[in-house]
């Protein structure tokens, strides 16, 4: 695959003479004069590019006799011109000024830029990030962008293995909302139940969304639940997909790890092969278009297993699953009129994966000698179908402007087991079964009205809005043998080894309506001074009410200074998985099989308990901040944090059987150990996020630097329980599993990226800085991986106009984390799942066109 690409991209560099290059230059302001900072500079139909520096100026080498420059920003009204000339002034005007397709999540109006917002906000152009780095999806593409994001890959944690959490900010994958477009994106049905990100949450599944379909993304670091509702306590994720019409991008990427750590004789693995096309259509002279992508991605096997079959380690197969993901996803608006337009915009991801579950060596009691003489490794499959269409109208109402939306969103997972067996049916067992799985969907309809003043003060945006959303959940049960003991006189183990199929008892279909209003205004007190406020009611049908609010300013001291601050209250409702989950499952422990059973929130175990019924999560959020720019190159934001969170639904600690109060119950079930969900924990989060960037003209080209740093500091105040179960806060929500949630707010992590541009060629260095953390082992030992820098290079040369090819090596350096032994690891490895990774270097070539 590496060859036929390498070679396909040289053979572009014959398709024609480059054409005469000339020097374009010129400079970019708003309709004030003033200049606007990292406004986009595309030559079209071209991969030629660049952006603006903090003085508004830009320069570019163009790429054809008759160059002309698309131009854009956000909060601005896009403009094309004639470049020929060589020198160009390019004045944008306010988006506003039309019904444009502004987003620039944490603000309602709709002429607030990134650099004017009182919240901290990210723009993470994913045309520069795709062509720049060896990273195909967006969970991999945002953890090596931006340091408040963290995602992991897990391996040997079942559903997680197959959709990868992501947290903002160190909280949980629950706690961050994701918008497409500004409407809220539906969850996955997954709950996270092993490895260190995201124990017992839900969260948003990002890679159903193609990269290939995405312009940019915005992402608030601020919490926004008085703005956007439940789930936006660290910060809201919206991702705005790609309006562009008469060009045609295609890519195709394959990559691969040399491994270091395989303990075998093969040198590569984990191949990653991608192909996608975007093509959008204009229609009329109105704006309307039609934008399309499809995208297809085959991620193979890593091995990564310590000295595999050497009998009774842990695991024989130890690394990420196979994942096949075929994509999906449109944009579209249709004007009505020239004040008001109808749009459509969604997608489907059908993914299939393959993961490996622990190792059943021949010799234990769970395998059948004749069927496996030499034991087996069963895999976990998953079949998951995500789906989702949102339909709105925009139009003017006088001097109101009226936005009416559906949104519909589905993601159904299913369990499939295969090269296993139920040992309890012994010689006859079937070695493949399907085992259940569950579907999470949701219905949206929002309708909002903004309105601008524009002669109160400097200036007055209001908005008001109502958000009607019912959410559906459904849990259901795998075939029989799946699950089933047919001998419980022999003591075999039931079910299929790996994954026990979700039992008829475990089947559950629930529903919830959800009724909000929101209003919100901004004040611009003078040219120099911003005031904001949003107020949100929400009311749940299975939990109740609640009311938060957001205080927000912006003043500039002098012309390069800014000061920030926000202060809010939030909330994040507990997912309907979290109330009404259940399963019992095999865990390892020291590399023993254990029966566990996740008894559901209201289930007879956890009432007889007194373990009460999960209710919301609240916080309190402040942040203040300084943005500047000194000088024509050089621009920093510093914004310091406080996030407190009360009543944090967590998943407790395993209740043996032995136990003198849960005990009985649990021997009654049949079952060696229980956990549970419950509001049980309360933590505090005090944190500072560092964005440094410098522009340099170097020779006949131009470097740009970023230095972008995120510090955290996450505790635990306070464990609590009730019940039969009141006074052992250290047996409910313990120090191993309290390490899993400081694990996922790591002390730091630090990105510093040197991005040089020269005519056609282009080359990137990036060091990225993993901050060391601390896990605890089964016997409650401290695991403590030391820090670690990644080094990330690229080569990319522009063969032709349109022909782009890309090379490069994530992890160069080939560095792993701190090594251990499998069975102290929660996975079965010699690493947990941690933030930077355990596949080592990986090689990557790209082939991108652009007409």
């Amino acid at each position: 695959m590496k060859q036929t690409i390498l070679a396909v991209a040289l053979s572009g560099v014959s398709i024609g003479a480059f054409a005469q290059v000339q020097t374009i230059s010129g400079q970019i302001v708003d309709s004030a004069g003033k200049p606007v900072i990292g406004a986009t500079v595309v030559e079209k139909g071209t991969n030629n590019g660049t952006a603006t520096g903090n003085d508004g100026h830009f320069t570019l080498r163009s790429r054809t006799a008759t160059p002309r420059l698309q131009v854009s920003s956000i909060g601005y009204a896009s403009q094309e011109v004639d470049a020929a000339g060589g020198t160009v002034s390019v004045r944008l005007t306010d988006a506003s000024t039309g019904l444009g397709e502004v987003q620039v999540v944490g603000s309602r109006s709709q002429n607030r830029s990134v650099t004017d917002s009182p919240s901290p906000v990210d723009i993470i152009d994913l045309r520069e990030v795709t062509t720049k780095t060896g990273q195909l999806d967006v969970n991999q593409l945002l953890q090596f962008v931006a340091p408040s994001f963290n995602s992991n890959r897990q391996t040997g944690s079942d559903g997680a293995d197959h959709v990868d959490p992501a947290t903002l900010r160190g909280l949980g994958p629950d706690q961050t909302l994701v918008l497409v477009n500004g409407k809220r994106q539906h969850q996955s049905a997954l709950v996270n139940l092993f490895g260190t990100r995201g124990r017992g949450n839900t969260g948003t599944d990002l890679n159903v969304i193609p990269a290939a379909s995405i312009e940019r993304i915005e992402i608030l670091r601020d919490g926004a639940s008085a703005q956007y509702g439940s789930d936006a306590i660290a910060g809201v994720i919206n991702i705005v997909l790609k309006s562009s019409v008469k060009e045609l991008t295609t890519n195709v990427n394959y990559g691969a790890y040399d491994a270091k750590y395989r303990f075998d004789d093969e040198s590569f693995d984990g191949g990653n092969f991608n192909a996608n096309l975007n093509y959008g259509i204009g229609l009329g002279q109105k704006g309307s278009f039609v934008n399309a992508t499809v995208d297809y991605n085959l991620r193979e096997h890593t091995q990564r297993a310590n000295v595999p079959n050497a009998d009774g380690l842990a695991r024989r197969e130890y690394g990420d699953p196979e994942i096949r993901n075929l994509s999906g996803y449109l944009n579209s608006r249709f004007a009505l009129s020239d004040r008001s337009y109808f749009y459509v915009f969604g997608g489907g991801n059908k993914r299939k994966g393959d993961a490996y579950a622990w190792t059943r060596f021949a010799d234990d009691d769970r395998n059948v000698p004749a069927i496996y003489p030499n034991g087996f490794d069963p895999i976990i499959s998953s079949d998951i179908w995500d789906a989702s269409a949102v339909a709105g109208l925009r139009t003017a109402l006088g001097e109101w402007e009226l936005d009416l939306s559906n949104n519909f969103g589905s993601n159904r997972f299913e369990y499939g087991v295969k090269n296993t067996l139920n040992s309890s049916l012994g010689a006859s067992s079937p070695t493949s079964f399907n085992a259940g799985g569950f579907q999470l969907q949701q219905n949206v309809v929002n309708l909002g009205l903004t309105r601008n003043y524009k002669t109160v003060l400097q200036g007055l945006n209001v908005a008001a809005g109502a958000e009607w959303r019912r959410e559906w959940y459904s849990l259901f049960a795998g075939e029989e043998a799946s699950y089933r003991n047919y001998d419980p006189q022999s003591g075999a183990a039931s079910g299929s080894q790996g994954f026990p199929g979700f039992q008829p008892t475990d089947a559950i279909k629930a529903q919830r309506d959800n009724l909000a209003a929101y209003a919100d205004a901004e004040l611009s007190v003078t040219q120099r001074w911003l005031l904001a406020g949003a107020l949100r009611y929400e009311h749940y049908s299975d939990f109740g009410s609640t009311l938060n609010y957001k205080l927000a300013t912006r003043f500039n001291l002098t012309e390069f200074l800014t000061l920030r601050g926000t202060y809010s209250t939030g909330f994040r409702a507990p997912s309907l998985a979290q109330v009404n989950f259940n399963s019992t499952f095999t865990n390892f422990i020291n590399g023993e099989p254990v029966e566990v059973l996740l008894a559901r929130n209201n289930s007879a175990v956890t009432q007889k308990l007194g373990v009460p019924s999960l209710k919301q999560e609240t916080s309190n959020n402040a942040n203040i901040g300084l943005t500047s720019r000194i000088g024509s190159s050089l621009s920093l934001t510093l914004d310091g944090y406080y996030i407190k969170v009360k009543d944090r639904v967590v998943l407790t600690s395993q209740f043996s059987a032995d136990d003198p109060v849960i005990g009985p119950d649990l021997q009654a079930l049949n079952v060696d150990q229980a956990q549970f969900f419950a509001n049980a924990a309360d933590t505090r989060s005090i944190g500072l996020d560092v964005v440094l960037s410098h522009t340099l003209p170097l020779g006949a080209g131009r470097l740009n630097s970023t230095l972008a740093a995120n510090v955290n500091n996450l505790k635990i105040d306070r464990v609590r329980t009730s019940g039969r179960l009141t006074g052992r806060e250290e047996e409910f929500f313990g120090a191993r599993e309290q390490a899993f949630v400081k694990a996922s707010a790591p002390p730091s992590k630090i990105n510093l990226t040197f991005d040089y541009q020269l005519g056609r060629f282009g080359a990137l260095v990036r060091f990225v800085r993993f901050d060391k953390i601390t896990l605890i082992d089964w016997d409650g030992n401290p695991m403590k991986y030391d820090r670690r820098v990644t080094t990330d290079l690229t080569l990319n040369y522009a063969l032709t106009n349109h022909l782009q090819f890309i090379v490069g090596s994530a992890n160069l350096f080939d560095r792993y984390p701190t090594l251990f032994d499998p069975q102290r690891t929660e996975t079965g490895g010699a690493w947990d799942p941690v933030q930077m990774g355990s596949n080592g270097r990986f090689y990557f070539a790209k082939l991108q066109a652009r007409f």
